[in-house]
């Protein structure tokens, strides 16, 4: 089921896959808020992402509220009582929502269901919350959830997987640290030096140094950089900068203030077919294509 309501600068799209399984996502450009209300019940978990600018949630007939800024996340949950959305949207922002009834949700995990605090045994009639940040894979996601271009026969089977590729790397945070296996984590010394690196390669991004001269530069061996970074993370520092670059080119192509050949300078690259081939791979689209699907059909 689609439910479409669109205007020249605005568009809001629910579509339900199956039973327990929602996407919804707004794209408001224009220069007033827009209110959204739907009832959920309280079978439902509620993943809330904000691709762009802010949002406001609203409980208790607004008693309560809590904010969704920009590039951050919430999950809400709450089996005891019904928890309807009603969302404030700004001006020139977008929000998508994924609704998967719990039924659902343990099918996905039915297996790894200590991995999520919310479906163990002592938490089953607790309520959830959680905020947190969009990692640069997630942005990609997004990205692709609210700008592909496909054939009506296979569209549905990609947003499908799209939402299950974002589900799951919601939940893919680094493991626990365990200090005893990893001790040098343990030394604010250590974490300071691993953040500097990760500081130092985004402000280099069109030219960063190799890796020697990183743990050169941050007082760390090579080894303790590569560990470190991928605990720290959840990637290794080059893998990292990649996806950030991409968000990065993502973002400049969307300001239409920079051409193709320009937005792959200023990330590094010195080829541009080097630069869309590399956008193409994370994307699923190239530069040019991402751009058409910005600009609204007449």
């Amino acid at each position: 089921m689609i439910i479409e309501e669109n205007n020249a600068k605005s568009s809001l799209k629910t579509i339900a896959f199956e039973d327990g399984f929602t996407v919804m996502y707004l794209q408001n450009e224009t220069t007033e808020k827009q209110q959204i209300a739907k009832r959920v019940d309280a079978s439902f978990i509620q993943f809330h992402f904000c691709v762009k600018g802010s949002a406001i949630f609203i409980f208790n007939e607004g008693r309560y509220t809590l904010p969704l800024l920009d590039e951050k996340s919430l999950l809400l949950y709450n089996p005891q009582r019904e928890l309807p959305i009603n969302i404030t949207v700004a001006p020139k922002s977008w929000v998508v929502s994924v609704l998967v009834s719990i039924k659902k949700f343990h099918t996905l995990f039915s297996e790894e269901a200590s991995y999520v605090d919310f479906l163990m045994d002592e938490n089953t009639d607790k309520k959830y919350y959680q905020d947190g940040s969009i990692s640069p894979s997630m942005a990609v996601v997004l990205s692709q959830i609210l700008n592909f271009n496909l054939n009506p026969s296979v569209k549905h089977i990609y947003l499908k997987g799209k939402l299950y590729e974002l589900i799951a790397l919601y939940f893919n945070r680094p493991d626990e640290v365990d200090v005893e296996q990893c001790p040098f984590l343990a030394d604010e010394d250590n974490l300071r030096k691993i953040r500097n690196a990760k500081e130092i390669i985004l402000k280099n991004m069109a030219e960063p140094p190799g890796l020697q001269e990183l743990s050169d530069e941050i007082g760390l061996s090579l080894k303790k950089l590569k560990e470190g970074f991928k605990e720290v993370y959840g990637d290794t520092v080059f893998g990292f900068l990649l996806d950030y670059k991409m968000e990065y080119a993502r973002k400049l192509l969307e300001t239409g203030s920079h051409n193709v050949n320009e937005v792959g300078l200023k990330v590094g690259y010195s080829t541009s077919s080097h630069f869309i081939a590399a956008f193409k791979k994370k994307f699923g689209t190239t530069p040019k294509k991402y751009l058409m699907s910005l600009t609204p059909s007449t």
